[in-house]
């Protein structure tokens, strides 16, 4: 029996109509930007493997530190013990975060690591006697699938059954020269009660949202906002972080800092799962007392495990490697070359772009999950490339080690659906 129907048999895929789409494709082995599936068939992983594979899949190097670490110590709970990778880790991290982060909190995934955020905002207000339950958050944004992320999240088509049983999330849209006066006017009469505790966003490039991106600029003027009154911010950097928008952190380009960010997805290479939420130090002196009860009490079995944060280690390395910049860089212009040659092109109705994440909205009508995107699916899979239209959005966010020749027949099968859809 094939992988396929043996998958079938029992296997609950994420984001997965089964009645309408039975059928997964089995793949037997990954290397570089490669995938390699049990048809024979080889494609072209454009978006990473979920933007987490951004060194390459099975690279050599990575996989050289997890098999030294898989020697020496594997897994050990992370509540009264400690150990090399994670202390070295911290100690990396720091190096490249914004400045005025100081603490590390390691946890499972990006919805945990926002999940994290979140609740250490909450309980920062709460240790300091304060009743502040309200989250701010933009509309549309995408935050995870854990409850306190998922309400913080604007997209119906995921959290439709569940928002009767959110926790209190206030809505602004994304900023832009013409709404952001009334945003800034709308901000400042949530915060005159007193309640808010925390924003929360995707700096730059809401990615569940078809990649929308918005300016610099304006998130600052709603950072000041926020800061003014003592709400909490909290930087969703689990899709941009780790070189995606060409620094380091997409925070990187803001002038006012988070005071929590959060991190997961290529933390670890595609490797293993492990989340971070990182914080200033203000927000962990709130939680110091001799009343166990103000301490953070949120946990997760593999917190830190050591072979996640050899991974995460390895992969901080390789980023801030020439080479690794220059994939980057050649990236970041080839987007750029390509843009110029479809922009005009009239199926095409909208481009953008932030470092090696490139979107174009399609100039039809579509369902998010309808019919026409799987279609669209299945045309760039017959053609060997790996994209996930979001939607009449279609996105390229490849590992940093994809070569040109791969790059480039992402980009014409790319042109071969706008001449045929």
């Amino acid at each position: 029996m094939s992988l396929k129907e043996r998958d079938k048999k029992h296997i609950w895929h994420p984001l997965t109509q089964h009645k309408i789409h039975p059928d997964a494709l089995p793949i037997v082995k990954a290397k570089g930007a490669l995938l390699y599936g049990e048809d024979g068939k080889t494609y072209i992983d454009g978006i990473a493997s979920w933007y987490t594979a951004m060194y390459g899949h099975c690279n050599d190097y990575i996989l050289k530190q997890v098999q030294d670490q898989m020697k020496q110590l594997d897994q050990i709970v992370f509540a009264g013990f400690t150990h090399e990778p994670a202390i070295r880790l911290s100690e990396e991290l720091i190096k490249i975060l914004p400045e005025n982060q100081e603490k590390i909190f390691f946890s499972d995934n990006g919805s945990t690591a926002n999940e994290v955020g979140i609740k250490m905002a909450l309980q920062y207000h709460f240790n300091r006697g304060e009743k502040r339950n309200t989250i701010i958050a933009f509309e549309d944004g995408f935050h995870g699938d854990t409850f306190g992320a998922m309400s913080a999240s604007g997209l119906s088509v995921y959290n439709g059954p569940f928002e009767d049983f959110f926790i209190d999330v206030k809505r602004i849209p994304t900023p832009n020269f013409e709404n952001i006066d009334d945003i800034i006017k709308l901000l400042e009469r949530y915060m005159a009660a007193n309640t808010v505790a925390a924003f929360i966003y995707e700096p730059l490039v809401q990615g569940a949202n078809a990649m929308h991106m918005y300016e610099t600029r304006y998130l600052d003027q709603i950072l000041n906002v926020c800061k003014e009154n003592n709400v909490i911010t909290i930087a969703d950097e689990v899709m941009t972080g780790f070189g995606k928008t060409g620094k380091t952190f997409a925070s990187d380009y803001i002038e006012t800092k988070p005071d929590i960010i959060s991190m997961s997805k290529s933390l670890t290479a595609g490797f293993v799962p492990m989340a971070v939420t990182s914080c200033t130090q203000q927000i962990y002196d709130a939680f110091l007392d001799d009343s166990v009860g103000k301490a953070f009490f949120h946990a997760h079995t593999y917190s830190a495990n050591s072979i996640a944060c050899t991974v995460a280690l390895a992969g901080i390395e390789l980023l801030q490697t020439e080479e690794f910049q220059s994939h980057i860089e050649r990236i970041v212009k080839s987007h750029s070359d390509f843009n110029a040659k479809i922009e005009n092109h009239p199926k095409v109705k909208t481009t953008r772009q932030k470092g090696v994440i490139y979107a174009l909205d399609l100039d039809i009508e579509m369902d998010r999950y309808g019919k026409k995107r799987y279609e669209i699916f299945d045309h760039f899979m017959k053609n060997g490339v790996a994209l996930r239209p979001l939607g009449s959005t279609v996105y390229i966010l490849p590992p940093y080690v994809i070569t040109q020749d791969q790059l480039e027949k992402v980009y014409d099968t790319i042109v071969e659906l706008l001449e045929t859809i």
